[in-house]
C-alpha cells in the first residue's frame, strides 16, 4: 500500500503528462502482480467498493477529532481524504510485533468481502497501520474520487508503453478484462497470448468528437466529410450477440460502459439481430423527439413501471455500426459503416430503432445556414432537440479516445445570460483551496420588491487568472457563512456580475426560480457591470419554450 500511495502522492503533484506515464509505466515495471494490476483498476475507475462510503469516513472521523476543527479543517482544505489524512490521530505503537502496512492487494481483496458493520473496525485499523500518505491513499481508493488528473486513458497508455504496444489494441479488448488483469500484464511482458473477450455482448470504447474552432475549416475540404445532427439525448451502445448456444444476448450501454439494461427494458426486444450499434437515446412522442428534460424522466430508474415505459417511451436514434453479426466493423471508414448501418436497421424493421439522418452540404457557408436553422435543413418539428451538427470523416475508422482530426463536434451557439454572483463554495482536488464553484441569480419583482432568485450554479468556463480574481472578490466580499457556502454580498450597486453561456433551459419545480440552465459556464467577468443591470427572470422564461407536461410517476 506504501508504494501506491507514493506513487498517488507523485502523480498529484506533476503537471506533466510524459511525466505522469512514466512514474506509472515505473511503477507497473517495479511492482509484480496482483498489486500493480489493483493499481491500474483503481486509476481507470473500474474499483467500487458497497460498504465504502464518504459518509463512514466522517463518522469514523467525528469519532476521534473535534467535529467543529473538522468541519472548519475540511472547508479549508476541501477534500475529504485528505483533511481525514491529516487529522487522524496517530495510534500508540507497541514496543514489538507491529503488524506491517497492509498490501494494495490485502486491502482491495478484504474490501470486496467485507460486511457493512465490519467495514469501520477494519478501515480504522488500517488508518492506524498507515502513515499521513498512507492514509491519504486508502481514502482515495476507498471513496474512488481520485482527483489526481489521471484520465483512464492515460492509465491504459502507461499499459500499453510497458511492452511497447499501441493503447488502441487495450482500449480493444479492455471491456473483457478484469482487475487484477494478470492476462493483459503476461501479455504485455511477453508471457501469453493476447487477451481475448469472450462476452457474447460486450461494450466497445467509444469514439468521442473534438470542439470545432473556427481556424479549423480553412484546413479542412467539405467534400471529405459527412454531416449529422448532434441530437440533445444520451449516447448510448445497443450490441446484441449469440451466446454458446445460440441465443441471442442483448444489452445497453452507457458512453462509459456502465451496463444500463435494467433501466431500459423496452428497447431489449427490438435488439433481436446481432450487432453493435452507436446512436443516441431519446424519448419519441407521435414521432417527434421530446426535450432532455422529458427523457430524463428515464434515466437512472431502479424500478421501470409499465406506466413509465408507455409515458416516455424510448427508442434509439442509430448513427454508426460497429459489428454486424460475427464481423468487427471498426476498421472501416465511416462512410462503409454507414451503408451497412442503414442496411442493418432496415433488417431489424423495428418502431423503436430508426437512422440518424445525414445533414446534405456542398460548403461550409451551407452546414453554418443548417447549423443555425435545423428545421430549414430537414430537421423539421425535431429542431428543438438538436444541440449542432456533428462532422465525420468518410474514410475514418472507429478509434477508441478522441483521435484528431476525425470527427469535429460544432455546437450551436449557446444562450448567453448576464447574472450576479449570489454564492460561492470552494472546489476540490487542485481547485480546494479557491473559491471555483459559483451560484447565481438573476432578478424578479416580489412581493418585497426587487430580489435576485438563483438560477444555476457554475464551476468552469473561466480562465485560472480569472479564478484568482473572483476568489479574491469572494474573499472580501463575504457577508454570511453557511458552513462551506459564501454568501457574496449582491445588492443593485454592489457585486459582481457574470456573463453565462448556457445549452438550453428547462422547467423546475425544484428550484425556486421555476427554471433549470442545462451546462451552464462562466464566458465572462463583467466587471464594467452594475449588478441592477443584470437580466431578470422574465428574459429566461421567454426563451424557455412550453415543454410537454411532465407525468407524476
Amino acid at each position: 500500500m506504501n508504494r501506491f500511495a507514493e506513487l498517488l502522492d507523485r502523480l498529484a503533484y506533476e503537471p506533466g503528462r510524459n511525466n505522469k506515464l512514466r512514474l506509472i509505466t515505473g511503477y507497473f515495471r517495479e511492482v509484480g502482480d496482483p498489486d500493480r494490476g489493483y493499481a491500474l483498476a483503481a486509476l481507470t475507475g473500474a474499483l467500487s467498493f458497497k460498504h465504502a462510503k464518504p459518509g463512514l469516513i466522517r463518522d469514523l472521523i467525528a469519532a476521534r477529532a473535534d467535529p467543529v476543527l473538522f468541519g472548519l479543517s475540511y472547508d479549508y482544505v476541501g477534500d475529504l481524504s485528505e483533511t481525514v489524512a491529516l487529522m487522524w490521530p496517530k495510534a500508540a505503537l507497541a514496543a514489538h510485533n507491529n503488524p506491517p502496512p497492509p498490501t494494495l492487494t490485502e486491502v482491495v481483496t478484504t474490501l470486496r468481502t467485507l460486511g457493512k458493520t465490519e467495514m469501520p473496525a477494519q478501515l480504522a485499523r488500517w488508518l492506524d497501520e498507515l502513515d499521513e500518505t498512507g492514509r491519504w491513499a486508502l481514502l482515495k481508493l476507498v471513496t474512488g474520487a481520485m482527483r489526481i488528473g489521471i484520465s483512464a486513458r492515460l492509465a491504459k497508455t502507461a499499459a500499453a508503453a510497458l511492452g511497447d504496444k499501441d493503447p488502441h489494441d487495450i482500449e480493444l479488448i479492455w471491456p473483457g478484462l478484469s482487475p487484477p488483469y494478470l492476462d493483459l500484464f503476461a501479455w504485455l511482458e511477453g508471457r501469453g497470448e493476447k487477451p481475448v473477450n469472450r462476452d457474447p455482448a460486450p461494450f466497445r470504447p467509444v469514439m468521442l468528437a473534438h470542439a470545432i474552432e473556427e481556424g479549423d475549416f480553412a484546413a479542412l475540404d467539405p467534400a471529405d466529410y459527412i454531416a449529422e445532427w448532434k441530437w440533445d439525448g444520451i449516447r448510448v451502445q445497443a450490441v446484441a450477440g449469440r451466446d454458446d448456444r445460440g441465443h441471442i444476448t442483448a444489452r445497453l450501454y452507457s458512453r462509459t460502459g456502465e451496463d444500463i439494461t435494467g433501466s431500459f427494458p423496452d428497447l431489449v426486444p427490438s435488439l433481436h439481430l446481432p450487432g453493435a450499434i452507436d446512436g443516441e437515446l431519446l424519448i419519441l412522442r407521435e414521432g417527434r423527439v421530446q426535450s432532455f428534460n422529458v427523457l430524463q424522466q428515464r434515466l437512472n430508474r431502479k424500478v421501470v413501471s409499465p406506466k413509465l415505459i408507455k409515458e416516455f417511451p424510448i427508442h434509439l436514434r442509430a448513427y454508426d455500426l460497429l459489428g454486424d453479426d460475427e464481423d468487427d466493423l471498426r476498421e472501416l471508414p465511416f462512410a462503409e459503416r454507414r451503408e451497412r448501418l442503414e442496411t442493418f436497421v432496415a433488417k431489424l424493421d423495428d418502431a423503436r430503432i430508426d437512422l440518424s439522418p445525414t445533414v446534405p452540404f456542398a460548403s461550409w457557408d451551407a452546414l453554418t445556414a443548417a447549423r443555425a436553422n435545423p428545421a430549414s435543413a430537414g430537421a423539421g418539428e425535431d429542431a428543438d432537440a438538436i444541440e449542432g451538427v456533428m462532422l465525420k470523416r468518410r474514410d475514418a475508422p472507429y478509434l477508441p479516445g478522441r483521435p484528431k482530426g476525425q470527427w469535429w463536434k460544432w455546437k450551436r451557439d449557446p444562450h448567453i445570460i448576464d447574472a450576479v454572483l449570489m454564492y460561492a463554495q470552494r472546489g476540490h482536488g487542485k481547485r480546494s483551496s479557491y473559491y471555483s464553484d459559483y451560484t447565481f441569480g438573476v432578478w424578479t419583482e416580489t412581493e418585497n420588491g426587487e430580489e435576485l432568485v438563483p438560477v444555476g450554479k457554475a464551476y468552469f468556463g473561466f480562465t485560472d487568472e480569472e479564478l484568482l480574481q473572483i476568489d479574491r472578490f469572494v474573499r472580501r466580499n463575504t457577508t454570511e457563512k453557511f458552513g462551506p457556502v459564501r454568501h457574496v454580498v449582491h445588492e443593485g450597486d454592489k457585486g459582481l456580475v457574470l456573463e453565462v453561456a448556457f445549452e438550453g433551459l428547462q422547467r423546475s419545480p425544484r428550484h425556486k426560480s421555476g427554471v433549470a440552465m442545462r451546462f451552464p459556464r462562466i464566458s465572462r467577468l463583467r466587471w464594467d457591470k452594475p449588478p441592477r443591470e443584470a437580466d431578470r427572470l422574465e428574459t429566461l422564461e421567454r426563451m424557455l419554450k412550453a415543454e410537454p407536461e411532465e407525468i407524476e410517476i
